[in-house]
């Protein structure tokens, strides 16, 4: 009785802590990128683009549900099919999602949730003279699935990793099909420019497929491949943003440890 007694004081404190598992990956991609903008050019424009793709995922121990945040900035540089005209394309995106896990298997799981996803860019014409620069930005709920599957590989321990999202609603900044930049915001007409947007007009899928590789006790080395097609169809303009890009980075896993209130 006096060691049991023992026992329980001494793990008492422990109980006062609540454990958080944070995964983080930083990777660095590049690959084709093809830019098609009616407001600045009738003419597809292809070139070769690159993406930095930061992800901080929260698991806290013994819950199902995560937290994931993922940082993408991209920067592509394009020409048109006669070399004559050239586009530089950049964007940033921030996904914040809040996912369920589900274990299907011992080694596999699938998570299930939302992302609200801001995406602020340009596109710049380098030919031309009036309305050279197309401005990006939007705000959309997606839902969003992810599946994980563990195995071992020549006695290491490796993972595969599926990740997409498709558009619900959202809206979009837009200049109507004409409009300058100059009516916007130097003379104040408005023109429908803030449009709602949902999974008809402007399509936007993101599928990621990543294979993890365990290379010590808490550092993994990731592979794969990212495809971000961007589409909207809105004020009589149309315009896409379709890249393919492959990728390579490291996944780092913290314990955290904080006192419960």
């Amino acid at each position: 009785m006096r060691y049991s007694l023992l026992f329980i004081v001494l793990l008492l404190p422990l109980s006062l802590f609540a454990q958080k598992e944070r995964r983080t990956a930083c990777m660095v991609g590049i690959g084709p990128t093809e830019i098609y903008d009616t407001y600045l050019s009738q003419e597809h424009f292809d070139g070769v683009g690159l993406t930095v793709l930061a992800t901080v995922q929260t698991l806290p121990t013994g819950k199902h549900w995560t937290t994931l945040v993922e940082h993408q900035a991209h920067l592509s540089t394009t020409d048109d099919r006669s070399g004559d005209s050239h586009e530089i394309f950049g964007d940033y995106s921030l996904f914040l999602g809040r996912m369920r896990s589900f274990n299907i298997l011992p080694s596999l799981s699938v998570e299930v949730g939302a992302m609200a996803v801001g995406n602020v860019g340009f596109i710049y014409n380098t030919s031309n003279g009036n309305n050279p620069a197309q401005a990006r930005v939007s705000l959309n709920l997606m839902p969003a699935v992810t599946a994980s599957w563990d195995f071992c590989l020549l006695k290491r321990k490796c993972a595969l990793h599926y990740e997409a999202q498709l558009p619900l609603v959202g809206v979009m900044f837009s200049p109507n099909y004409g409009q300058s930049y100059y009516e916007i915001f130097s003379r104040g007409n408005y023109d429908h420019n803030i449009v709602p947007t949902t999974f008809v007009s402007a399509p936007y899928m993101r599928h990621q497929l990543m294979a993890d590789v365990n290379i010590g006790p808490t550092a993994t080395l990731r592979l794969g491949y990212l495809a971000d097609l961007q589409q909207a169809k809105v004020n009589n303009l149309k315009s896409h943003v379709y890249s393919n890009h492959f990728m390579i980075g490291f996944v780092k896993r913290f314990t955290i440890t904080h006192h419960r209130p």
